[in-house]
């Protein structure tokens, strides 16, 4: 998560950030949700995103991430998300803009630019 992120979703909620780094996230540089049993995300429900107007970045990005801006990252994807590949086309300038912002805000994660 980024510190936008966390500053975003800890004011939603109604906590303060600290309060909101301990009980949600672990880890250092990038903090993450903390993991649950059976589940990736404290705020995904059976019906969708709890936080859908704070969701973080890494959320509201996907999926046009990095990885996945090839054909083969885009058809692994697909093999678990029903939403790939289907509906209107994205343009490819727009997705690429947000797979940038990604690589920038999580540096650790990418090496190399899309």
């Amino acid at each position: 998560m980024t510190g936008e992120d966390i500053v975003r979703l800890a004011a939603y909620l109604g906590l303060a950030g600290e309060e909101f780094r301990r009980i949600y996230l672990c880890g250092t540089t990038p903090m993450r949700f903390r993991k649950q049993r059976k589940k990736q995300c404290p705020f995904l429900l059976p019906d969708g995103c709890a936080v859908h107007l704070a969701k973080p970045l890494q959320c509201s990005s996907f999926p046009h991430w990095p990885e996945l801006m090839s054909k083969t990252g885009r058809d692994e994807a697909a093999e678990y998300c029903p939403g790939i590949n289907r509906g209107p086309h994205v343009d490819l300038k727009a997705a690429k803009k947000t797979a940038n912002r990604v690589q920038k805000s999580f540096p650790e994660l990418y090496d190399e630019p899309v």
